[in-house]
């Protein structure tokens, strides 16, 4: 039901007329309801999604943003190689228990020299990644051409050889046209479309011939991000549209770094891709945990930003953030599909600066169990304060904002 309403929104944005039309036609069949509910018949309540039992459900997990720096490459430096897996070993097991996992990578695998000067990272970053659990990077964003129009084809074919998909990025104007802008995979049975778009590239611009390869979300994204990409954003969620999927999740990077204000433009965006049925919309560049909004009559989730999921952590509100898990049910007898219920875990980043510790992300929960505990290899006493105040600053953020 709510994505025919999404159609017929849609339909009346483009075609007024059609609105006058169709109120018409329902004063009339109006009268025809009141007339059966006076002899006495009624419309049967629908269901409940999956109350016959004959369900299928999964569950999606996202993580906010990795930035590629020159202490999270040092961080996974040994010897003269590179290996990230303890790193990550604390939120691996989220990963992989997960039907499906994504980040926002914001670097590229494009070769030395590695760091912030040119925002790539080594390989086996990605290889760990992958192990890890994590299916889908998304690679639109400020750093997705970096390295130019090479880099960014050096880094999808690096991110696909270790098994993962790039979401947002095409190598070329054709490659783009092959893909119609999003991915397509079915999981668990579940046929999900992901789509994926960034606000800007920190001030590039696409060079000609390449203006499809990197999803907008403004047509002026080189400078003030204040024109929509109304009709880029449109058409790619037509081509989602008439692919079918059960749920469609949309990955923006957008909003103000530093900033937990969700400005006007990202309510208008958020409306017009719900308007064009997307179920789910989530949110990075901010390095902040922002609110998350369910709507549990149309079954949409916005979570306008996750936060930093591995970055330096040193500046206020980034070195925590949370994993966000979604359910998705699908009714086998209807088809009906939609978000059921979400989740999330506060994760830590800690840093020897700030913790006395080499560089790695940790489960808050978890990580203040084993202090409670005096387990051997807990943390200290200033960063188990430190992340209780991370934790109730996540419960704090993630609220609603007041209308």
């Amino acid at each position: 039901m709510a994505k025919w309403i999404k159609k017929l929104k849609r339909i009346f944005r483009r075609h007024p007329w059609a609105k006058w039309a169709a109120l018409g036609g329902a004063a009339a069949l109006m009268g025809i309801v009141v007339l059966l509910l006076i002899l006495g018949g009624h419309e049967p309540e629908k269901p409940p999604l999956g109350s016959s039992g004959n369900v299928r459900t999964i569950t999606l997990v996202a993580g906010g943003d990795l930035n590629v720096t020159d202490n999270t490459v040092a961080s996974g430096k040994v010897g003269e190689t590179y290996d990230y897996t303890q790193n990550f070993l604390d939120v691996a097991e989220v990963f992989a228990g997960a039907d499906a996992a994504f980040l926002n990578f914001e670097g590229t695998f494009s070769g030395e020299s590695y760091g912030s000067a040119t925002a790539s990272a080594p390989l086996a970053l990605a290889q760990t990644l992958s192990a890890c659990g994590v299916d889908f990077l998304q690679t639109a964003n400020s750093r997705s051409v970096s390295n130019g129009i090479w880099g960014l084809s050096q880094t999808l074919s690096a991110i696909r050889s270790c098994g993962m998909e790039p979401l947002g990025t095409y190598e070329s104007n054709a490659d783009f046209h092959q893909q119609q802008g999003f991915t397509l995979r079915t999981i668990g049975g579940i046929k999900v479309a992901f789509v994926a778009f960034t606000k800007g590239m920190d001030g590039m611009g696409l060079p000609s011939g390449s203006e499809k390869c990197v999803n907008l979300l403004y047509t002026d994204y080189t400078t003030t991000y204040k024109k929509i990409n109304t009709q880029g954003i449109t058409d790619i969620l037509e081509a989602v549209e008439k692919a079918k999927p059960d749920i469609t999740v949309a990955l923006l990077h957008w909003g103000s770094e530093g900033n937990s204000a969700i400005s006007p433009s990202q309510k208008k965006i958020a409306n017009l891709m719900l308007s064009l049925g997307v179920d789910a919309i989530i949110g990075t560049h901010s390095h902040q945990v922002q609110s998350v909004v369910y709507d549990e009559e149309n079954h949409s989730l916005i979570a306008y930003s996750l936060g930093d999921f591995y970055g330096d952590g040193t500046t206020s509100g980034s070195y925590y953030s949370m994993l966000l898990q979604m359910q998705i049910t699908k009714d086998l007898d209807t088809g009906e599909t939609a978000i059921t219920g979400w989740d999330y875990i506060p994760i830590y980043t800690l840093t020897q600066q700030r913790d006395g510790q080499g560089m790695k992300v940790v489960r808050i929960d978890l990580a203040m169990e084993l202090y409670e505990n005096a387990h051997i290899s807990s943390v200290s006493e200033a960063t188990y304060e430190n992340m209780k105040s991370a934790l109730a600053q996540i419960e704090k953020r993630i609220q609603p904002p007041a209308e």
